[in-house]
């Protein structure tokens, strides 16, 4: 069974890196493989979404039943898709001042031999970049946001 499993520490908050992943339905605009995101359901401590894959014409999707426990866990259970077991989580830890560590973990098998050997490369490919994508998009938001105004006498 594959796994994955990364840690980066960021100068961005633990409180918007967790809305930055929490906020699958923004996928689609930063990670390129994902076509399309439905939203099944969601409450403060549960997302329940499908994401459409297609990756250089390889399309597929997996659904989550993701239990929150903000800011710091989210714990991906499947919901559908082509595994036999999908089960993961996204633990970010504030570290004061300084920003948070970011540690995402998975472990994955497909249902088939035919479906690892199509799928596998493709998979594992995302989930070996996820953590670098999600990087990448809060620095791109953090650059795209104006300075803050200085008050006049400050």
């Amino acid at each position: 069974m594959p796994s994955v499993a990364r840690k980066v520490i960021v100068d961005h908050s633990a409180e918007s890196m967790f809305a930055l992943v929490d906020g699958v339905e923004a996928y689609p605009e930063f990670l390129p493989w994902c076509s399309s995101v439905q939203v099944f359901g969601r409450t403060p401590t549960e997302t329940h979404a499908r994401i459409d894959i297609d990756f250089h014409g390889l399309k597929s999707h997996v659904a989550t039943r993701n239990r929150n426990i903000p800011p710091e866990w989210i714990h991906l259970e499947l919901a559908d898709g082509p595994f036999e077991r999908l089960a993961g989580h996204w633990h970010i830890r504030p570290l004061g001042t300084a920003g948070c560590a970011v540690e995402f973990a998975m472990d994955y098998a497909f249902s088939s031999r035919a479906l690892e050997s199509v799928m596998g490369p493709v998979f594992g490919h995302i989930v070996q970049t996820l953590v670098e994508r999600f990087v990448e998009r809060a620095d791109a938001l953090r650059h795209a946001q104006p300075p803050p105004a200085i008050l006049p006498g400050a």
